[in-house]
């Protein structure tokens, strides 16, 4: 365990942000891997897998709200000096994440093929999304138990075994993805679904490490089976603060649904370059997400230890720091986005959708930043219901026009990124209201006082 409520908050900030983005670049690079042996394969192999890979934001969701719980529930706990506390919200996580997962596939097996079916440009797009799905549903149901067990770590302040886990698990991956996809050593190759396979076997490869080190190594939270028959006192605590963390990726979800079914009509090259732009997106987002995630176990233990200066102080440094680090990412996407896209495809048309999309989407990077930022503060302070309300006015202010433009003459696939762009904008000053009445509310003098 590490107290966060001493200390220098820039240099928290760091301490946690730097191996949390590697460990998010190293989860980030699954994707990539994958993608690069799966664009050998075509258009319609690429766009499929995009389209398989959307229904991870509902998993994303689900571990949001298991995750965003556990971490705020531990980190005030740990604030308040009671690791008895800490305890019981671990173990009954580990229980919720069991019960998230069998839902998991339950869902996306009985669900993934409408969905992808009606999203779908053409045949082969949705039967390589289907046969991508098939194979990476037991890994992203198995994602519950690593969230579950790297958020409990990270509110005790602690991150580099997550970190460490990760990056073992991409070298799993990179060895399987050429060998499952392509073939490589066995003559067999197996397209998508080695993509899909290979990432499934990663992730149970990284929670038998992440089990172990908890067995071993963990001294501040730890697994207690007396502790494993529900508590439903203790579900509505962490639920109260998730759920509404786990509805914004679920929104996100119809966002992309949204996307995809706006630009199906342009074709599977649309649809394979946005898919190709929006994981080096997610790649170029992860500076700025450590930051805002470490604010949460940072910001929450000082709510916990009642210090409302450290947890204003926490809001203003990490603002400051994504949205530089968000700016020079702008650049950077401004200078050379056929560059970033052409790593992973020859096709010129492919290229020029993934371009486009990444030079018009970077002017929200640094508004996006600020989005990351306030989201981590409204899981310390114990309330995500504002958060889920701006990303909420996000969709609904994107989608309706989206849908009005798509029905009319001229339509332009620019179109669409543009009215992204301006409804992000929306959401980051919407967002900064929001956290700092939140913070006026829950750090008043009563609670300077005590």
């Amino acid at each position: 365990m590490k107290d966060l409520t001493q200390g220098s908050i820039p240099r928290h900030i760091v301490a946690m942000a730097v191996p949390m983005a590697i460990g998010m670049l190293v989860q980030t690079l699954y994707f990539l891997v994958d993608l690069y042996f799966v664009a050998r394969l075509g258009d319609a192999a690429i766009a499929g897998v995009s389209l398989g890979g959307t229904v991870m934001y509902i998993v994303l969701g689900l571990t949001q709200m298991l995750g965003v719980g556990t971490v705020a529930l531990i980190a005030q706990a740990v604030g308040r000096k009671d690791p008895a506390d800490a305890n019981l919200v671990f173990n009954q996580s580990i229980v919720l994440s069991a019960l998230c997962a069998v839902l998991t596939l339950a869902g996306g097996y009985g669900l993934g093929r409408v969905y992808l079916h009606s999203i779908g440009a053409d045949a082969a797009t949705t039967a390589a999304g289907i046969e991508y799905l098939d194979w990476y549903l037991p890994g992203l149901a198995l994602q519950f138990a690593l969230v579950s067990m790297g958020s409990a770590l990270r509110g005790t302040g602690i991150v580099k075994p997550t970190m460490i886990v990760q990056m073992l698990t991409l070298v799993m991956n990179i060895v399987l993805a050429p060998v499952l996809i392509a073939g490589w050593g066995t003559g067999r190759p197996l397209g998508v679904a080695g993509a899909g396979l290979a990432s499934s076997l990663s992730v149970a490869f990284g929670v038998v490490l992440m089990a172990l080190y908890f067995v071993r190594m963990e001294k501040y939270v730890g697994f207690h089976r007396e502790q494993w028959q529900p508590r439903l006192a203790t579900w509505k605590r962490m639920l109260a603060i998730g759920f509404p963390a786990g509805a914004e990726f679920a929104l996100m979800f119809l966002f992309m649904g949204v996307i995809y079914a706006a630009i199906s009509s342009f074709g599977a090259a649309a649809q394979a370059g946005f898919g190709i732009g929006g994981r080096i997106m997610q790649a170029i987002f992860l500076p700025a997400m450590a930051i805002a995630f470490s604010a949460p176990a940072i910001a929450g233990q000082n709510v916990g230890a009642r210090l409302p200066a450290r947890v204003r102080e926490t809001l203003n440094v990490a603002l400051l720091m994504s949205s530089a680090v968000m700016f020079a990412l702008t650049l950077f996407c401004q200078w050379r986005p056929a560059w970033l896209v052409g790593a992973f495809t020859g096709e010129a048309e492919v290229i020029a959708v993934g371009a486009t999309f990444l030079a018009i989407i970077s002017w929200n990077f640094v508004a996006q930043g600020i989005i990351f930022t306030c989201s981590g503060l409204f899981q310390a302070l114990g309330n995500t219901w504002p958060s889920l309300a701006s990303t909420a006015v996000r969709v609904v202010t994107f989608a309706l026009p989206v849908f009005w433009l798509s029905h009319r003459p001229g339509f332009r696939i620019e179109h669409v990124w543009t009215v992204s762009v301006a409804t992000v904008a929306l959401q980051a000053l919407m967002s900064y209201a929001l956290v700092r009445r939140e913070m006026a509310r829950k750090l008043g003098p009563s609670v300077a006082a005590a």
